[in-house]
């Protein structure tokens, strides 16, 4: 069945800001789903019969997925429009999370990872490729930072409310309450985001062709250093807040479920306000490249910190950090990390508008290809080496990914 392309009429002041919003919902429920497990990973890993670095490697099939649908994401929203995307992409959501919340062991569980995967790959870009297409560059900067702080609040309500609704109701709650979400914002969409104004027939889809010229994008050289720290920026915010944050607190600082959500909030909040803030920092200095790589270098030195804190860590009898230490600390992380929407704003300036999507989509498929390949690798590190070992790891990353970045980016400059 066709879905209507028609939505209510409104104001001319709403026009754009209205739907934006509805549309960065989406990403607020992606965030949502993406970082349930870090404080549910001990319950779910019992239910369905694994252990918790195993279920970490099951969780990376969301981002494995998210990955892969991100160039057929791309194309779609610049050949069918962001309507008709965005309510596809709620309808496989709400499927996977029914299935999510019907999943009894590995197999399952992995099944409604991959769907949900597939359903919130473009819940950001639908956003992005809207305001891309409708607002000018200047305005497009500080709309993603909007937009990704109203979907980063989704990471706060999967820190304590989710933990006490999984404390109260089981871990299965909290899937049914993303499937009731995802049919909700739909039909929001459905009720206010223009369908495509089409003003010549379409050309015939060409997948090689097209999927190619998003891979190319993906390599040229202005993409090149976004990309590089791309791979890991997203990465290692989503393993401190979406996986491995709830272990450290519960198993290495002794605290229980709810007040591990407590001492994520302060790093939740980071995250859904730092991009507001970067985005303004952004427009007053104008060094977008200094403070992209600065407050990744000093991302990677604050979990290294952390690590160093540990009762026989590096400081070897020395000060020990209590869990409101770590809080703070992954508080500070959180700011510093919130410089991601400078990547896309840095990869939409040097791309037409009628190549918006397959532009962004780009930049997006290397946020979660990293994201998938670090959690993966996080997951075996964690199950063989340890929790601080994964801060570790990703310390490091994000001191790599940096400094190709800084590489990169002087090469395209001087080109």
């Amino acid at each position: 069945m066709p879905i209507p392309s028609r939505s209510i009429r409104l104001p001319p002041s709403l026009q754009v800001a209205l739907p934006l919003v509805i549309l960065a919902f989406g990403h607020t429920l992606s965030n949502l789903i993406r970082t349930l497990p870090a404080v549910a990973t001990d319950v779910m890993s019992a239910d369905i019969g694994t252990t918790t670095g195993y279920l970490g490697v099951l969780t990376g099939a969301y981002h494995l997925f998210f990955a892969l649908g991100q160039i057929p994401a791309g194309v779609m929203l610049d050949r069918l429009g962001v309507r008709t995307v965005s309510l596809s992409l709620f309808g496989i959501t709400a499927l996977g999370a029914v299935a999510g919340a019907l999943a009894q062991g590995t197999v399952s569980f992995f099944a409604a990872q991959a769907l949900l995967g597939i359903g919130c790959c473009g819940m950001l870009l639908c956003p992005f490729t809207l305001a891309a297409k409708t607002l000018p560059p200047a305005r497009f900067a500080m709309w993603s930072g909007l937009i990704l702080s109203i979907g980063n609040c989704g990471m706060l309500l999967s820190a304590t409310p989710m933990a006490w609704l999984i404390e109260h109701h089981g871990w299965r709650a909290s899937f049914w309450l993303s499937a009731g979400l995802a049919i909700g914002i739909g039909a929001l969409v459905a009720l206010v985001v223009p369908g495509m104004q089409r003003t010549a027939v379409a050309p015939p889809l060409q997948l090689r062709a097209e999927f190619g010229e998003v891979l190319r994008m993906t390599t040229s050289l202005p993409m090149r250093g976004p990309v590089l720290l791309a791979f890991t920026s997203l990465a290692a915010a989503l393993a401190l807040r979406g996986v491995w944050g709830g272990p450290w607190f519960m198993e290495v600082k002794g605290l229980t479920r709810i007040e591990a959500g407590n001492a994520l909030l302060p790093l939740t909040v980071a995250l859904a306000v730092g991009p507001l803030v970067a985005g303004a920092i952004d427009r007053l200095t104008g060094a977008r490249r200094a403070l992209l790589a600065s407050s990744h270098l000093m991302a990677g030195l604050l979990l290294l910190v952390v690590v160093a804190a540990v009762p026989g860590g590096w400081l070897q009898g020395g000060f020990v950090g209590s869990a409101s230490f770590d809080a703070w600390i992954f508080f500070a992380f959180g700011c510093c990390i919130s410089t991601q929407p400078l990547l896309f704003a840095m990869g939409q300036a040097s791309t037409a508008k009628d190549k918006s999507g397959k532009a962004l989509a780009s930049l997006n498929l290397m946020f979660f290809c990293g994201t998938a390949f670090h959690q993966l690798a996080s997951g075996w590190i964690a199950s063989n080496l340890g929790l601080a070992a994964v801060f570790v790891y990703f310390a490091m990353a994000l001191a790599g990914s940096t400094l190709l970045f800084l590489r990169y980016t002087r090469q395209a400059a001087r080109s």
